[in-house]
């Protein structure tokens, strides 16, 4: 996931639009109705699509296979699905109108704007992505979707309100409906407004967006009732032996992470000589066809249901086939996101942490599982997507153990020092890492 500095912008300006008055709570009060109804319907955007993408997935991945006898996760059924999959989403690449949006690797949190023309063409290419296997979560796409949508028909419907204001609860709506938890979408707002001058209090900017997320977060909890704890064993009071592990998988999971971000304008300009989408796309079909029989179908998809499976069974697999499932994911997400399948990278990364630091306890018990894969976790995020509010919220999640979050917070500064200043996973349109 790239830089949100675009998003830091259009928050800053959006908390600079309210002006201080003498009763701050009357001009907060019209905000709550738009803030609801973007929370609501961004949420159900994003649930419309995924809804969408599982009922075609169990088609692709159930259905078919047993109607004609093939295993569902054979290496013939994984290549020639993720390759089916490349066709399909490059011929609407190719066809539908405006492109399915801009190139993928160009775009992270700081969505832009985009015609309605091309909405339709952008769900149907992320729907098919999410179904087909290709590693990439909906994020990036889904939160375009809804600013766009949220821009188009707020300010028709409150001629009034600023266009970056609707963005603002746009995004962090579908922030919080991602997670299912509006906590995520505050912290990401409040590292975007640090060090900024805000009129007002700090929770006067907050109040619409956390809205918008509580909304969206409270939604799709009642729909569809999401779940992010792994089930790891509890982890207790942290030792000096627990500080030195969390930092030494932390710096791991950096390092594999900014791996794949030094490698990203490499391999997106080798598939950008094909020129052409349906050569594109395909061939990055076949290239994930070939990780896929590498690592298995445990690397396949965003990931979150996956890393749940390695997280019910951590001595299922041995350190050497954790390692390879980290590596394989990593390479999976870099190629994905290349060759143009729509897509965001948060979900793929936490899947590769999660592996990491199940290899990480594999090769040294002592390694408290919970502490390796919080760890690992943490690094790659930091490394993939520079927010490190949103990297420790999610990294502290998954484990649910309070003892861990201290080591997080230790763990994330020397990490932190190697990801800073360093290139990001988003390109510039001259095709260069954005820094």
């Amino acid at each position: 996931m790239p830089s949100s500095s675009a998003y830091r912008e259009r928050v800053i300006q959006h908390s600079a639009q309210q002006e201080p008055s003498t009763a701050p709570a009357l001009a907060l009060l019209p905000t709550i109705v738009p803030a609801l109804l973007v929370g609501i319907a961004a949420s159900l955007v994003l649930l419309g699509v995924e809804a969408a993408a599982e009922q075609l997935e169990h088609l692709l991945w159930r259905d078919l296979p047993d109607a004609i006898g093939v295993g569902r996760y054979s290496v013939l059924w994984m290549c020639t699905v993720l390759f089916a999959t490349a066709v399909a989403v490059g011929l609407v690449v190719w066809k539908a109108p405006g492109h399915a949006g801009p190139d993928p690797a160009t775009t992270g949190l700081d969505a832009p704007v985009l015609p309605p023309v091309v909405l339709p063409g952008l769900v149907l290419a992320t729907g098919l992505m999410l179904a087909g296997g290709p590693s990439l979560g909906p994020e990036n796409p889904v939160i375009a979707v809804n600013v766009s949508l949220a821009v188009r028909l707020g300010t028709r419907a409150f001629p009034g309100a600023p266009e970056k204001g609707w963005v603002a609860l746009a995004e962090a709506a579908t922030i919080g409906a991602l997670f299912g938890t509006p906590v995520a979408a505050a912290l990401i707002i409040s590292e975007a407004l640090a060090g900024q001058r805000i009129k007002g209090q700090l929770w006067d900017s907050l109040f619409a967006p956390l809205l918008a997320a509580a909304a969206g977060a409270i939604t799709v909890t009642l729909v569809a009732q999401p779940v992010f704890d792994l089930g790891l064993p509890p982890f207790g009071h942290p030792g000096w032996t627990d500080l030195l592990a969390a930092v030494t998988v932390a710096l791991a999971g950096a390092l594999l992470g900014m791996g794949a971000v030094y490698a990203f304008p490499h391999v997106h300009a080798a598939f950008r000589r094909l020129r052409h989408p349906m050569l594109m796309l395909p061939a990055g079909g076949l290239v994930l066809g070939g990780l896929a029989a590498l690592g298995g179908h445990l690397t396949l998809f965003k990931g979150l249901d996956e890393m749940t499976e390695l997280g019910h069974d951590p001595g299922g697999w041995s350190a050497g086939e954790f390692a390879v499932m980290a590596v394989v994911k990593v390479a999976a997400m870099l190629v994905a996101a290349s060759c143009g399948f729509r897509g965001g990278r948060i979900f793929p990364a936490v899947f590769a942490g999660t592996a990491l630091g199940l290899c990480a306890h594999a090769l040294v018990p002592e390694v408290h599982v919970a502490v390796g894969v919080a760890a690992a976790v943490l690094g790659m995020l930091l490394a993939i997507t520079r927010q490190g509010w949103l990297s420790l919220f999610v990294a502290a999640v998954l484990v649910t153990s309070p003892g861990v979050i201290t080591l997080l917070v230790l763990a994330s500064l020397p990490a932190w020092l190697l990801v800073t200043g360093r290139p990001q996973m988003q390109l510039g349109p001259d095709g260069r890492a954005v820094r």
